[in-house]
């Protein structure tokens, strides 16, 4: 006869807990909050048409070879918190309390980053030229993410699609990115480790030599005080 028992893997006590910071990367710096908490007037730039870009059949698909005509898709409504938005970044910076603007604030009103004394860019890899203008004309922009600012899309608030314009190899080969901006720093994106990671200067600001996208939950501590020092 089969031995009706079960073996049963224990539960911590803590398994909540854990299963929270799992999937609430923010929480982990509770305890730290007073010595990183946003001070001053910096905005925080969610990448609404970055997220959108990296939809099914959208411009990533585009860019992988999947799909020789998506290079037009549905602009999101919400913010998904997704890795290819930022998603652990933006996570940790909202609990900050800094203050949240996006991609169609800044292309409706450009002037609207007069507010802020600091500007922290995501992974915005997708503007519009308007945004383009006003991130670049901002004389401290902090871009926490390689690859920003690197394809030209247009938006169509009517209909809320976005298209891509210009942007690498598009429309022809030789194009190296959407506005031939100097300060690109795609080579940085594939470094997740940020073991070496450093704030460089640029004209109107500091870039970040690595993609923090996984180190920011677990080890940001030290990056995110830096971020109150630029």
């Amino acid at each position: 006869m089969a031995n009706s028992s079960q073996a049963y893997t224990a539960i911590p006590e803590d398994s909540s807990s854990a299963y929270m910071i799992e999937k609430m990367p923010e929480l982990r710096y509770y305890e730290n909050y007073e010595d990183l908490q946003a001070d001053g007037k910096t905005a925080v730039v969610y990448p609404i048409f970055t997220q959108s870009a990296y939809d099914w059949n959208g411009f990533h698909d585009y860019y992988s070879g999947y799909c020789d005509s998506c290079t037009s898709v549905k602009l999101h409504q919400t913010y998904e918190k997704t890795f290819s938005s930022s998603g652990n970044g933006f996570r940790v910076l909202e609990f900050l309390g800094y203050q949240v603007i996006d991609d169609i604030d800044i292309d409706k009103n450009p002037a609207i980053l007069g507010q802020f004394d600091k500007v922290i860019l995501l992974h915005n890899e997708f503007v519009t030229r308007a945004e383009f203008d006003a991130i670049v004309n901002h004389p401290n922009v902090i871009y926490l993410y390689p690859n920003a600012l690197t394809s030209k899309i247009s938006v169509n608030y009517e209909t809320n699609v976005i298209s891509l314009i210009r942007g690498p190899a598009h429309p022809t080969p030789d194009v190296v990115s959407g506005f031939d901006w100097k300060h690109i720093n795609t080579q940085y994106e594939k470094d997740w480790n940020c073991d070496s990671w450093n704030f460089y200067k640029i004209d109107n600001g500091h870039m970040l030599n690595c993609y923090p996208e996984t180190f920011l939950p677990d080890n940001g501590y030290e990056i995110l005080k830096k971020l109150k020092t630029l």
